[in-house]
């Protein structure tokens, strides 16, 4: 009896740790799951011009500031004075990764802008255009998120696509109004808010999802004036794909079930991941069933 005890107590055991492997499995391939799984486009990574790279421009000598070559880099004529700044769209992933577009096409935004940016040719709206590497020489030529202590600012990689105002005066204003989606995607693409930092250089520590605003909040532009010459806003969007993955305010179900399936049919679903997970690991039930029989088998030897 005691031998048969003991088979009965190893193949039980077994059977429990074989259950531990299974859902030990499960969880590990659950975390194995890419961001990428998970967004309607991968992130568009864009290391920043270097120094000897034909694209960049300038940096301060105080290391407040640095440049990068802009297509959309306008001086007014006549110069009128020191005031310069810049207006820009980020577009992000369910995930809050830099995007291009790729998943969005033929989609437009813009941003209208006020009388006072009449001259640049990129004005009267802003306009941007996605994908946005079908459609520009430098998709992305601005650093404007993240922070790094071995840059003087930004993380190192491109985030934005900008128009840069050069020539106004110092006692002028710069206004943006509502940014404005259409297209084919425009119903996937969620307006996150806006980032205005005016009278200053741009602090790239800030997050584009966490510390974006309200229009009404962010102020719809700045004025200029002597000694702080310079201001900037970032328009945030944010990817938001049929079945709802966005990290964004406006998703009000972050785990919506599968599109025109009704409850029954996930239940279903779920039942045959639980059935193919059993006939791949033997249950406790069937083990147990085993035991007994050598139980029965060593009874009748001892006979």
């Amino acid at each position: 009896m005691l031998v048969v005890t003991s088979c009965i107590v190893a193949v039980v055991a077994f059977a429990g740790a074989g259950t531990a492997a299974s859902g030990t499995a499960l969880a590990q391939q659950d975390s194995a799951t890419s961001t990428a799984d998970n967004v309607s486009e991968e992130a568009y990574e864009k290391e920043v011009p270097s120094k000897d790279d034909e694209y960049f421009e300038a940096a301060d000598p105080e290391n407040d500031w640095v440049s990068y070559v802009n297509p959309r880099d306008k001086y007014r004529s006549p110069y009128l004075g020191d005031g310069s700044g810049k207006i820009c769209v980020t577009m992000v992933n369910e995930a809050g990764e830099v995007v291009d577009g790729q998943s969005i096409p033929n989609t437009t935004v813009k941003v209208p802008t006020g009388e006072s940016l009449d001259w640049h040719t990129s004005a009267n709206p802003f306009t941007v255009k996605y994908p946005l590497t079908e459609h520009y020489e430098r998709p992305l030529d601005a650093d404007q998120f993240g922070d790094s202590p071995d840059l003087i600012k930004g993380d190192g990689y491109l985030d934005s696509h900008c128009m840069e105002i050069h020539g106004l005066p110092e006692d002028g204003s710069v206004e943006y109004g509502e940014v404005n989606v259409t297209g084919e995607h425009a119903d996937d693409v969620d307006v996150v808010g806006y980032i205005q930092q005016e009278n200053e250089a741009w602090d790239a520590d800030v997050d584009p999802i966490d510390d974006a605003e309200s229009y009404e909040e962010a102020g719809g532009g700045w004025t200029y004036y002597p000694g702080g010459s310079h201001g900037q806003v970032v328009v945030v969007l944010q990817l938001d794909d049929a079945d709802g993955n966005t990290n964004g305010e406006n998703n009000s179900d972050p785990n919506p079930g599968p599109k025109n399936s009704s409850n029954d049919d996930s239940t279903d679903d779920n039942n045959d991941d639980d059935n193919t997970a059993a006939e791949t690991i033997p249950g406790p039930g069937i083990l147990t069933a085993i035991a007994a029989l050598m139980a029965v088998a060593l009874l009748r030897l001892r006979r």
